[in-house]
């Protein structure tokens, strides 16, 4: 199945928050950050093209990057 966009939240290590955040905006394919409050620190909404590119890009790009805990994605399929 084609995915077009993915949601990603993430959870961030304390004292770690703005160094994610602007590493997360210098990363190929993210199209938005926003910071949250609540149950995790971060959303990324990212433009991706298969199930497949979206378990690398989670599992070799953010899920590896210096602060970040943990994450949980949401995905967006075309009508």
């Amino acid at each position: 199945m084609r995915i077009s966009v993915a949601f990603v939240l993430i959870n961030v290590a304390p004292m770690h928050e703005h160094e994610v955040y602007n590493n997360l905006l210098k990363t190929e394919k993210i199209l938005e950050v926003h910071p949250l409050f609540g149950e995790y620190d971060l959303i990324v909404k990212i433009e991706i093209n298969s199930f497949r590119d979206l378990a690398g890009f989670v599992g070799d790009k953010l899920k590896s990057m210096r602060g970040v805990l943990d994450t949980k994605t949401l995905t967006g399929v075309e009508p």
